[in-house]
């Protein structure tokens, strides 16, 4: 951006966030400059340091600052149920919905070939792994799973990758389920409501 002022490039920047355009990120910074300087350099510390405190869950792949993360480390979670998600803030999401008392295993994203995302691309393989009872990264041996819940977004890339996914589990003495229908058709997990995700949950069905 040769010529742009501070201003402008800060502007740049963040309008490449998702959901926020140049004029949402233009008020943004507005408001960082007619605040306090310390919240300025407050935030510019914690996005400085965000990928040194913030790591990958050897075991489901999550945002943690400790590994393995709070979630996997819980005892008093079921550790035979997995929720698999596409992202680690549909993670997050879930958890806030309170409806959900097992583990997790973030994908990484969905298989879509026209964008030339294949099977090899995701979390597959640590998947077929903590199925097999394989130790994780902390030499923890793993507990038997009974169930895989497939919280995939219910779009063309998320109904392939559970039909993939259910292909590949056929042989595992695992029940694969998902969520009920209560999730419209296209929708995205992070834009459900609590109440809508909670009775997807109760409801989920055997695939």
């Amino acid at each position: 951006m040769s010529g742009a002022n501070a201003l402008d490039r800060m502007v740049a920047l963040f309008s490449k966030l998702p959901g926020v355009g140049k004029k949402s990120a233009g008020r943004m910074m507005y408001h960082i400059l007619d605040g306090d300087p310390s919240y300025a350099r407050a935030l510019a510390d914690e996005l400085a340091n965000l990928h040194q405190a913030i790591r990958r869950c050897g075991i489901c792949g999550g945002f943690t600052e400790t590994d393995p993360c709070p979630v996997c480390s819980d005892s008093s979670r079921d550790h035979s149920i997995i929720c698999v998600v596409e992202r680690a803030q549909d993670l997050r999401i879930i958890e806030e919905s309170r409806e959900f008392h097992g583990v997790f295993h973030v994908l990484g994203g969905l298989i879509a070939p026209l964008e030339g995302v294949g099977p090899g691309d995701l979390s597959i393989g640590k998947l077929i792994a903590r199925l097999k009872g394989d130790s994780n990264s902390a030499g923890q041996s793993a507990p038997t799973v009974k169930e895989l819940i497939l919280a995939l977004n219910p779009t063309v890339e998320g109904d392939t990758t559970a039909l993939y996914l259910q292909k590949l589990l056929k042989d595992f003495p695992v029940e694969v389920t998902r969520l009920a229908s209560g999730l419209p058709v296209g929708g995205d997990l992070e834009y459900t409501d609590r109440l809508t995700l909670s009775r997807s949950f109760r409801g989920r069905v055997r695939v």
